[in-house]
């Protein structure tokens, strides 16, 4: 069951990447370097979290605009 359910996580995260980048069509092995293992600085405070990524991160727009679009849509 895991398995099925990080299967669909892994989809929801490529259904929810802009068309025109080049990770939409991606194996989800090529998602999981590109994206899910990068080194980042993670500072919370009390009303947010944020990501420091290093300046040569090329992915680093595209896993900021990720969050807002994997948000469910309201009524």
């Amino acid at each position: 069951m895991l398995h099925t359910a990080a299967y669909w996580l892994m989809l929801t995260v490529r259904d929810a990447i802009p068309k025109a980048r080049e990770l939409a069509a991606a194996e989800f092995a090529t998602l999981r370097l590109r994206l899910l293992k990068l080194a980042a600085r993670v500072v919370e405070t009390t009303s947010r979290i944020r990501l420091a990524f290093a300046a040569a991160c090329p992915e680093a727009d595209l896993i900021r605009c990720l969050p807002g679009a994997l948000l469910p849509l309201g009524p």
